[in-house]
């Protein structure tokens, strides 16, 4: 995935429903403990633990130079007309799952995807812009520190929509307690701070 930061802390103009609006970047502590339970709730399904199980499998010999072939082979498909990894991913049951979970939330999550035990992806709602996300402080400070880690990055200004956003990284374990990947979610900061906003002038 490619986002673009703004300047930290600028003032915002956005166009929201056909009215201007201006608001401060909002900031990451938005995403509290609640949000995180929201989150592993729905990565607690079969679907999630059947396929990291099987991809575990299918890649646990992989050497360095295999993972880094096919991150090379992602990125050259998304560029082709012919794209097998890419379709393979996007079309499993996990990528589809993923997909309506983003759908379902009403744009507070933008993106998400689960990797493997080897930082490769195993399902995504949308194509990321590389295949192995190993070698990024998102799977680093998840995966790599174990069971229970979570790492929020600090939020970054989406350009197209105006939005602010910030990924939200959890470890994923097994029903023994043991690291078997990671997920990722894009969290829309600007959509979070609204949400909490009409919430407070209603009560």
């Amino acid at each position: 995935m490619v986002r673009k930061a703004g300047t930290i802390g600028a003032l915002l103009t956005m166009i929201i429903g056909g009215f201007t609006v201006n608001a401060q970047q909002p900031k990451a502590e938005l995403i509290n403990e609640g949000t995180l339970t929201e989150i592993r709730e729905w990565l607690l399904v079969p679907v999630v633990f059947i396929t990291l199980e099987a991809q575990n499998i299918r890649y646990r010999d992989l050497k360095a130079g295999d993972i880094d072939t096919l991150d090379k082979r992602w990125r050259a498909e998304r560029e082709a007309n012919e794209q097998p990894l890419i379709a393979s991913t996007l079309n499993n049951p996990l990528s589809t799952y993923l997909t309506q979970v983003q759908a379902a939330s009403a744009g507070l999550f933008t993106e998400i995807f689960v990797t493997g035990a080897r930082g490769l992806n195993a399902g995504q709602s949308a194509i990321t812009s590389d295949f192995w996300q190993g070698d990024e402080a998102k799977f680093q400070k998840t995966f790599d520190i174990g069971a229970g880690a979570v790492f929020i990055d600090e939020p970054e200004l989406h350009e197209p929509t105006q939005t602010w956003r910030t990924q939200v990284n959890l470890t994923l374990q097994s029903s023994s307690g043991s690291p078997i990947g990671a997920a990722t979610v894009e969290v829309n900061l600007t959509e979070m701070a609204r949400r909490q906003s009409q919430n407070k002038g209603a009560n």
